[in-house]
């Protein structure tokens, strides 16, 4: 269904000129794949206030799919672009009976802006509006006139996919406030979620069982405000949220402020386009990369351990790390428009280390899943550290080191035979694996360094050039490696079987260039740097059957090239490394026009929290940081004529095209703080003292950064 039959701004509540709210459609990535959450939040919020449909498949990842055209509730946490489904916590429905589970609804009924969400429903006649805080939901519930009786439905027992609920309790506090806690598992072992709701006029419960409470109350005319305060500590912790973020009934007055908040975060970069479509999906983009990592503390500073016991912080803890994805193009990005939280993600991942033995993997709700491969959250630390955002450096490497000398998920194997044997592993995906722990152990070598700890540094770089033992040089392509040192027969290149062969995702013309953290040593396994271009433009052009048994996740395929699953983000920016960076710049423009579009199913593949909006925002600018650690960004090809980021220290970095457009998409040359600069890449450093960048663009390949000492 296009989005272009839906509301996509506020209605009621006004936007004000010059609101880059306006240019944010929530729809996109609501179909296909993209597993995006729809509803209310602000940015980095506990809180993500939305519509819950049931989880029908894959599909439904969020909770929620454009395909879908059944409520069954409006749930006060959720998910933005996984790949497995869970929360869905504290769910409200206003129902038109006490056995009411469900309601069907039309999408051209539904209202959506950052911050807001409204739906008009016919069964009960109920006028729905959301709104959020960072820590609390704000709901108003405008009934019909001939609705004499209002009921609304408190479910504790509804989750999302694999979310199911352990033990819950409703306590009904009074004629006004119910509050209540609920225990689940899921993706999340362990979750433990507490709240209270208070409600704007007297309600009276009238059916009850273990985990679901209906209450009715008398319709007035006016409409029933729900205010509702979460806590992973305690209802008592819920409770001074609530009274911290809304201790007032201004239902107006919290979407003017979650927009406000929007808008200071979208603000954090200014686009010049003529094209209203890219801008559009440039600033839904930036937008999608702020629903995680989610605060995950509380007003007094309290919060949930990894170890589940409650500790007390000066400084704002956060989860939903979905490493595996955000490590490539999120964090980095994050280290540049959002520098002032950078401190306090590294010194949530140190205290996650303390407290569960190793640095996170794929963090939810303060439980460990261990989900997807190698030791990304290394990669995030050692970046903040080289970045210069973490005080204790030592402390940092040694909660890397930690990690980085597990006897679990292969690891073990790892330091015995310098790489992750299929027949001895008793696992999956062992290329995959060996190649993500070789970039994190680029990233703690580099540590090491910085710290001068030379047997440290030799023995993770070392480790680090594991990859080299998987390449063929034959077929010229990474295979799977026994413990003796053979390759798997047969092999196939294309062929990919989900969770059951050497590749995680993936195959192996996408895993042959998962070495970011040292390009030129993977160019220097080829017979030469032109075999290694020739093998890089057979990448974009060559196809082939994945399988019956591919997973569902290779999607954005450009030959072999697959643009909606995290492992080939980084590719296209390869020809820079080999002096044609020029190749990039058709490849780059192809993909900003055709994986990313205004309409629901606007999105390639999964969302991932974050990582494929991430890929865009930083793209369409003109950079990429290609080697995880360190801070060192590519040029590419510029979308936009003018783009401004405000970076650390109220200072601002300008990216501007000249002669720009659809046909001069060429670098010709570039001028840094109006000097002639010939690299093709800019450190971190250059980025943040801030000043500007100036690409001049033509319709033709030219030499710039073709020269061996302008390459990255």
């Amino acid at each position: 269904m296009a989005c272009a039959a839906m509301s996509w701004v506020v209605s009621g509540v006004g936007a004000a000129e010059g609101d880059l709210t306006k240019y944010v459609n929530p729809w996109i990535g609501t179909g296909g794949h993209g597993h995006v959450f729809l509803g209310a939040n602000v940015p980095f919020g506990y809180v993500q206030l939305g519509p819950t449909e049931h989880t029908r498949g894959w599909d439904w990842c969020s909770g929620y799919h454009i395909s879908d055209s059944v409520l069954i509730g409006f749930g006060h946490q959720h998910l933005s672009g996984t790949g497995i489904g869970d929360l869905g916590d504290f769910a409200f429905l206003p129902v038109a009976n006490k056995e009411q589970k469900e309601i069907r609804f039309s999408h051209a009924s539904e209202t959506v802006s950052p911050g807001y969400y409204a739906i008009k429903l016919g069964r009960p006649n109920v006028f729905v509006e959301l709104t959020a805080t960072k820590r609390a939901g704000f709901h108003r519930y405008t009934y019909g006139a001939n609705t004499a009786e209002g009921l609304i439905a408190i479910n504790l027992n509804q989750g999302i996919g694999w979310d199911k609920m352990t033990s819950c309790k409703l306590n009904v506090e009074g004629a006004t406030t119910v509050s209540g806690f609920r225990m689940s598992t899921g993706w999340a072992k362990n979750q433990q979620d507490f709240f209270v709701a208070e409600f704007s006029k007297p309600v009276t419960l009238v059916e009850s069982n273990d985990s679901v409470g209906v209450f009715s109350f008398r319709n007035d005319g006016q409409p029933l405000l729900v205010k509702v305060g979460l806590s992973a500590v305690s209802v008592e912790n819920a409770k001074a949220n609530l009274q911290a973020e809304i201790p007032a009934w201004d239902f107006n007055k919290t979407v003017t402020e979650a927009r406000q908040a929007w808008n200071k975060e979208l603000g954090k970069i200014s686009i010049e386009t003529k094209n209203d479509t890219d801008r559009t999906i440039f600033y839904t983009a930036l937008y999608h990369t702020m629903t995680a990592p989610s605060v995950f503390s509380d007003v007094n500073g309290q919060y949930r351990g990894a170890d589940g016991k409650v500790y007390s912080a000066r400084f704002t803890n956060y989860t939903t790390f979905s490493l595996w994805d955000t490590y490539r193009a999120a964090h980095p990005l994050m280290t540049l428009i959002h520098p002032e939280k950078q401190a306090d993600i590294a010194q949530t991942m140190l205290n996650i280390c303390q407290q569960q033995g190793k640095l996170p993997v794929w963090h939810l709700m303060g439980n460990e899943t261990d989900c997807m491969v190698g030791n990304p959250g290394v990669s995030v630390l050692a970046d903040l550290v080289l970045k210069g955002y973490v005080k204790d450096k030592a402390a940092a490497f040694e909660a890397m080191k930690k990690s980085a000398m597990l006897d679990e998920r292969g690891m073990k194997e790892l330091k015995q035979y310098g790489y992750i044997p299929f027949d001895v592993a008793n696992t999956p995906e062992t290329v995959s694996k060996s190649l993500e722990y070789a970039i994190a152990d680029a990233g703690i070598a580099k540590v090491a360094r910085l710290l001068g700890r030379k047997d440290d540094y030799t023995y993770f770089y070392n480790r680090s050039q594991c990859y080299r033992k998987f390449f063929d040089k034959q077929t010229e392509f990474m295979r799977g490696l026994d413990s003796k040192g053979r390759f798997r027969e047969p092999f196939n290149p294309f062929k990919s079987a989900h969770i059951a062969d050497d590749y995680t995702e993936g195959n192996a013309w996408q895993y042959t260039w998962l070495v970011p953290h040292d390009v030129h040593g993977l160019v220097s396994l080829f017979p030469s740097e032109q075999a290694f271009v020739n093998k890089l433009d057979s990448l974009f052009i060559v196809e082939g059957d994945l399988g019956a048994e591919a997973s569902p996740d290779i999607s954005g395929l450009i030959g072999q090239y697959a643009h909606g699953n995290e492992p080939s983000h980084h590719v296209v920016y390869l020809y820079n490394y080999v002096g044609q960076p020029w190749k990039a710049a058709p490849l780059l423009r192809k993909i900003f026009g055709e994986q990313y579009k205004n309409s629901a199913d606007g999105l390639s593949g999964n969302e991932d929290v974050g990582q494929m909006s991430a890929w865009y925002v930083i793209s369409t600018m003109g950079l990429y940081q290609v080697e995880p650690a360190g801070g060192k960004f590519v040029f590419g090809s510029p979308l936009f004529d003018e783009a401004r980021m405000q970076v650390a220290g109220g200072k601002t970095f300008t990216i501007r095209a000249l002669n720009n457009s659809d046909r001069n998409i060429y670098i010709q040359r570039v001028k840094l703080n109006g000097r002639n600069y010939t690299k093709s890449y800019i450190n971190y450093a250059d980025i943040e003292k801030g000043g500007t960048l100036e690409f001049t663009m033509g319709s033709k390949p030219s030499k710039f950064g073709t020269a061996k000492s302008d390459r990255p």
